[in-house]
């Protein structure tokens, strides 16, 4: 077997989980720049329901640019959270930032599938910029091409064991169990899942530009027919703002990102600053769809048919309308938990609130369904 050859063994396997079934319950557990979130799902009938979600804030800068920097710290944060929660479940799907992954996907020839370990090593060793050793591999037959019906669609996925093992080991310092290592992209299209059975033929042959729109960048998803067609990346967010704040009204970074949470500001603040932040906003949003149309929708697509917004800053008023103005897209809040039903203990006004930035920790926490 090419995972025995290699080594790379059931570990990463059992981490990575690309659509291997774990019946055991499991939280989603999201680590963003600024908070770690927990959700906590069930099934009720054939709806999924939240049981319950927490969201506990990170110490600054404890995460840089997607790299775990002050572990203790994160380690009790979660630990914090998982006590708020208030739930017995321990194991937990969690996921590394897309820019620590490389994925790439394969047309194999469906006559070649037995030498299947063979073709995914061949191109391990082309594709992967690492030696393999250093390395967490893993591999997913996706199903037939839709473009080749000799082909399948096969998955390719890599990350550096480090940035792996360090999730693990701060997961397992908190007292939890790191049962699945997932791609924050990939469970924004698990997610992404969730808002499709709203729409008109359940978003068939529609084009989708997910935003997730964090304290430090913008992650741009476009996805069609259940498929990640282009990804990328902007560095811009909410931090902006807050260090907007912060000079205008000589108050710390913290007491700046608390105001700006609970819009405890003084007369002038929309005016001066959300106002203008929302319109560099939306022209980020604007920008990261000029990219796609030059380097992918030239050829395949026409234009993106909705845009969803999601993260923190997503529920800033009036940011839907400005992206909508400056796009003429239509465009959307993303809350996944929209057909979901919700348990005695969840305040809906909150999570309406708090939904479109819990997209990856909903969509991790669905892996217990798989």
């Amino acid at each position: 077997m090419l995972l025995e050859k290699l080594q790379f063994g059931l570990p990463w396997l059992e981490h990575l989980g690309l659509g291997k079934a774990h019946n055991s319950p499991m939280l989603g557990l999201d680590i963003s720049s600024t908070a770690v979130k927990l959700v906590e799902l069930s099934r009720n009938g054939k709806n999924c329901q939240v049981e319950r979600y927490v969201i506990e804030s990170l110490p600054k800068d404890a995460v840089n640019d997607g790299n775990l920097v002050d572990i203790e710290g994160i380690a009790e944060a979660i630990r914090r959270a998982w006590k708020r929660l208030g739930s017995p479940i321990r194991n937990v799907a969690l996921s590394i930032p897309t820019t620590m992954a490389i994925y790439k996907k394969l047309l194999v020839p469906v006559s070649q599938t037995v030498d299947l370990d063979e073709i995914i090593e061949n191109e391990a060793h082309q594709s992967i910029p690492f030696p393999l050793e250093e390395v967490n591999l893993d591999y997913q037959v996706l199903g037939p091409s839709a473009s080749s019906i000799d082909d399948l669609e096969v998955l390719l996925c890599a990350a550096r064991k480090e940035k792996v093992e360090e999730r693990v080991a701060v997961v397992e310092m908190a007292g939890l169990r790191a049962q699945v290592v997932d791609v924050e992209s990939f469970a924004m299209m698990t997610a992404f899942e969730q808002i499709q059975q709203q729409l008109p033929d359940h978003g068939m042959n529609q084009t989708f530009a997910l935003f997730d729109i964090g304290a430090t960048r913008i992650h741009c998803n476009i996805i069609r027919n259940g498929q990640q067609i282009y990804y990328r990346e902007q560095m811009f967010g909410g931090h902006q703002l807050t260090r907007d704040i912060q000079r205008r009204y000589n108050i710390s970074f913290e007491e700046a990102e608390a105001s700006k949470r609970s819009m405890a500001l003084p007369d002038g603040y929309e005016s001066e600053l959300m106002h203008p932040f929302i319109d560099s906003l939306a022209q980020e949003v604007q920008r990261a769809l000029q990219f796609f149309y030059t380097t992918v929708s030239v050829s395949q697509y026409l234009r993106v048919d909705y845009i969803l917004l999601a993260g923190g800053c997503s529920m800033l008023p009036g940011l839907d309308d400005a992206v909508a103005g400056r796009t003429q897209i239509s465009t959307m809040i993303a809350n996944p938990f929209t057909t979901m039903v919700q348990s005695g203990s969840i305040r809906l006004k909150e999570l309406l609130m708090d939904a479109p930035s819990l997209l990856i920790a909903c969509g991790l926490a669905l892996r217990r369904f798989d």
